[in-house]
């Protein structure tokens, strides 16, 4: 039998192409960004929301070749970024580091005045988890959170509690700690925690509320007397500070958390690379010990760690649904 040597070329000349038709045909392409990417964080610097986002953008960048922008667009607790955000090009090269406040609370606290809906937003990955700690000035004559419940009622209406914005999970913290405690404080929002924290220090509020991370170090260095932390259990950073339960109150109980999310439309390959990059991330040890350090906990949705978009977007539909029953309960409103 003669073998055609110019058609079994051809045909073996035809197969790669065959092959490379049949994938274009089959999953598409990894999505890889074009340019720089801004991550949106919706509060001040040096906040927790500053420092979880500035701890992912490095690596980030490195594992997608394209830098990560730090833009931080503080205001009406969080609503100002998340709204860049909603109304972005939903290309990829927007997103948000979106937060307890701006993604859950803000829909019942703000009604009608929210500029954006749940459904305005895609979830990317459910980064960390942090505690919420209550704090007092050193002067102020409480050493245990029993001790401010009953100077407040001994001096009601005159003392203040700070925190970094209407609708954060720290004013929120402060509006059920009145309401469990039945005390009258003064809310003091502030554009950030910088701001707040400093008030605190000078004397000039006695109480504030704040997420872990970022007043940790003031607890730690004595500037600031730390009362309780408001998750079930204590945080390992602290732990000779009692939960909120354990000091009395359990129904204090409030857990902020941070993750990437982007505009609904945003291109599903988009999402799942970079939710694939940012679970890798947080798998680095060394990465996951800067958030340790800060009281950060694990933010798990899926069996053996981590969390898929379609998981980060249940959860924040459940988060949506708790606290605007916590805002109804609280009688909290927007100030201003």
């Amino acid at each position: 039998m003669r073998v055609n040597r110019r058609g079994l070329l051809a045909a073996s000349l035809a197969m790669p192409a065959l092959a490379g038709t049949a994938h274009a045909q089959g999953a598409p392409a990894p999505w890889a960004p074009t340019r720089p990417i801004r991550l949106i964080v919706g509060f001040t610097p040096a906040g927790t929301t500053d420092i979880a986002a500035r701890i992912l953008a490095e690596p980030l960048s490195q594992r997608l070749g394209q830098q990560v922008v730090i833009e931080n667009r503080p205001g009406a607790g969080g609503n100002v970024g998340a709204d860049v955000v909603a109304k972005a090009d939903p290309d990829g090269h927007t997103i948000l580091m979106q937060t307890v406040s701006a993604g859950a609370i803000n829909y019942q606290l703000y009604g009608a005045r929210m500029p954006y809906k749940p459904e305005d937003f895609a979830g990317i990955s459910l980064v960390v988890r942090v505690p919420n700690a209550i704090f007092v000035n050193p002067n102020v004559r409480a050493n245990t959170l029993a001790e401010l419940v009953a100077l407040a009622r001994a001096n009601p209406g005159r003392m203040n509690i700070g925190s970094s914005g209407v609708g954060t999970s720290l004013h929120m913290t402060g509006e059920l700690l009145k309401l469990a405690a039945g005390i009258d404080l003064t809310h003091v929002p502030f554009r950030g925690a910088g701001p707040m924290m400093q008030e605190i220090i000078a004397g000039r509020i006695e109480v504030g509320v704040d997420n872990l991370p970022s007043v940790i170090g003031h607890l730690r260095e004595g500037r600031l007397r730390p009362l309780a932390v408001t998750t079930a259990t204590r945080s390992p950073s602290l732990p000779n500070v009692p939960t909120t339960a354990e000091a009395g109150f359990p129904a204090v109980e409030a857990t902020a958390w941070f993750g990437l999310a982007g505009p609904a439309r945003m291109p599903r390959a988009a999402i799942a690379r970079i939710n694939t990059e940012v679970e890798a991330i947080l798998a680095d040890p060394a990465i996951w010990r800067r958030f340790d350090d800060l009281g950060g906990m694990r933010a798990d949705l899926v069996a053996g760690g981590g969390s898929t978009p379609e998981t980060f977007d249940a959860f924040m539909r459940a988060e949506v649904a708790k606290w605007s029953d916590a805002v109804r309960r609280s009688g909290a409103t927007v100030e201003g």
